[in-house]
């Protein structure tokens, strides 16, 4: 009995990632179609170009499109999205050389119900392009518009070079998007230098569904201006600001927090704070779930404590450079801690082993930890050990007192751990790694580059779920590369930047055994060959970017004859 395409469209559903249909697509025509009207993302990058046509018409039900390493002009290519008739609801075009005016006024023809554009880090953006985003896109809901890049528009002493200067982002300009933009609920404005606080009265004035803003290094924005959005802003579930606090924190802005009735993230990052303001923040009951401190000054262990005692709830806590915590503080704020999923200590530099193995053991929800650049490794374990099996990901890189005992411990407190990243740690060895890894079969993200003590990883066991492999300097052989590819079936990024031991028999295999293999960093790899590159393309037609060791330039013709075959091959 078969079962009805609806009853595989709900399984197919339950995988976490677009990417795990593409081994289904290979079973049979059925699950090739359900996988292909499941497809809702496609990434464009430099390869892609060519076979866009067919990918429009193969996956009829994209909703999302973004452009990554994308080099060319994006006119042409919206103007093809634009004929396709899909379901398009977002776009990112960030990181381009220029604003694709005439793209987007040829999609917006066709889609104009397009509800979310990031134009981040795009050059040559100005006041004009905000008006035209509005009057060609009025359902905009989440617009990103972060640090335009206006460099070529300076000259090398900064000054504004008048020939090649085409404008800015002001005041004007928010007032023209913010207009036409009714329904708009989150944007963000952090690298916008030259507006003002009057941006923050017209997008408060004017969308009035209006709950997240961004405004970190917007510096003629002023805290009047911030606390006069929050006023205003009945809606405002959301800000994330820098460089509060300087010289002093205004009355008006610590006033503001008690009207903020719906604010659940706050972000204060790189500011200088106040325990006055923690407890008014404290005092205001508000439903927050999410608070980043990261790198702020001038607050202590008091004011945190009690803005902590208020907030349970809290799911999401980013301490990262409060340097006056140590074990024992945390002891006392990890009693607030029931409801953490993630915590960022980084750069928290009196922490140790206690803290790690403590919170894993005491915070049941916790998945996230990141502790990197703290003291990690120079205390002894507690003797009550407890299993988290919910602890999913550990950025601890940057500790070089770590050593393979506090590995081999976290492999039997974390069974489930998916990502480690431990990169400079010159404290530990390959025996401590291929104890993690061995305990730990759910890891999907390892990266161990710049670890000086690791000399030799060669696997003797399956590693089912590893994908992503940054191994940058290590002095990894042919050999050790060989029995990754034969282990790591899954592996689909790659990065060997500067292991010289490497050479072309240890690439090719790993080549013949990663079938899933996508990216390879060859750079600085002296003992690779350019020779070797073509094999690479046309043996495992999953690639599709290769980094070429120093040195090797492909020659125009070559370049254009790996695109053909969907790789892009840059010069490393």
């Amino acid at each position: 009995m078969e079962l009805p395409e609806e009853c595989w469209e709900s399984i197919f559903s339950f995988l976490e990632h677009h990417r795990y249909f593409e081994p289904l697509s290979l079973v049979c025509k059925r699950f090739l179609s359900i996988s292909n009207h499941l497809r809702r993302t496609l990434t464009i990058t430099d390869p892609t170009l060519e076979s866009l046509p067919n990918l429009l018409l193969r996956f009829p039900n994209l909703t999302t499109i973004v452009f990554r390493d994308f080099h060319g002009n994006l006119d042409p290519v919206l103007s093809l999205i634009s004929q396709s008739g899909l379901p398009l609801k977002s776009l990112d075009v960030s990181s381009h050389k220029c604003f694709p005016l005439l793209g987007l006024k040829h999609l917006a023809s066709k889609m104009r119900n397009l509800i979310e554009l990031n134009c981040s880090n795009i050059g040559s953006f100005k006041d004009s392009d905000l008006i035209e985003i509005g009057n060609c896109f009025p359902s905009l809901q989440v617009v990103d518009i972060s640090y335009p890049d206006h460099g070529s528009g300076f000259s090398p002493t900064g000054s504004l070079d008048s020939k090649s200067f085409s404008g800015l982002i002001t005041d004007y300009g928010i007032l023209g998007l913010a207009s036409s933009l009714k329904s708009l609920r989150k944007i963000d404005l952090s690298g916008n230098t030259f507006i003002t606080d009057q941006a923050l009265v017209i997008l408060s004035s004017n969308c009035l569904f209006l709950n997240e803003i961004g405004i970190r290094d917007c510096d003629f924005i002023t805290q009047n201006g911030i606390a006069l959005a929050i006023r205003k802003s009945g809606n405002l579930k959301s800000i994330f600001m820098n460089g509060i606090g300087i010289p002093s924190i205004d009355a008006c802005f610590l006033d503001s927090f008690s009207h903020a009735r719906c604010l659940s993230e706050l972000d204060l990052s790189n500011s200088f704070i106040s325990d006055e303001l923690l407890c008014l923040v404290a005092e205001a009951n508000l439903p927050l779930y999410k608070l980043v401190l990261s790198r702020c000054f001038c607050f202590t262990f008091d004011g945190i404590y009690f803005l902590l005692s208020k907030y349970p709830s809290l799911t999401y806590l980013d301490l990262e450079g409060a340097t006056f915590l140590n074990d024992e503080s945390m002891i006392e704020l990890a009693k607030f801690f029931g409801n953490l999923t993630f915590i960022n200590l980084s750069s928290c530099s009196k922490l140790t082993n206690s803290t790690l193995f403590y919170l894993m053991g005491n915070c049941p929800l916790l998945t996230i930890i990141n502790m990197e650049r703290t003291n990690l490794g120079v205390e002894a374990f507690s003797a009550e050990i407890v299993v988290n099996p919910r602890v999913k990901a550990l950025h601890l890189g940057w500790n070089n007192n770590m050593n393979d005992e506090c590995l081999k411990m976290a492999s039997y407190v974390c069974p489930n751990l998916e990502v480690l990243n431990v990169t400079y740690c010159s404290g530990i060895t390959e025996e401590g790694l291929l104890q993690i890894l061995k305990n730990c079969l759910q890891i999907r993200c390892l990266e161990i580059s710049k670890c000086q003590g690791v000399n030799n990883l060669e696997l003797h066991f399956e590693l089912p779920k590893l994908e992503v492999l940054q191994a940058e300097g290590l002095a990894i052989d042919d050999e050790t590369l060989a029995s990754i590819g034969k282990r790591c079936g899954r592996l689909s990024r790659l990065n060997l930047e500067g292991c010289l031991n490497v050479t072309a028999r240890g690439v090719e295999g790993l080549i013949v055994n990663c079938k899933a293999l996508k990216e390879m960093n060859l750079r600085w790899c002296n003992n690779v060959s350019l020779d070797i590159v073509a094999w690479m393309v046309l043996s495992r037609p999953s690639l599709r970017k290769v980094t070429l060791p120093c040195g090797s330039v492909p020659t125009a013709n070559r370049k254009d004859f790996f695109l053909r075959h969907g790789c892009w091959v840059c010069q490393g």
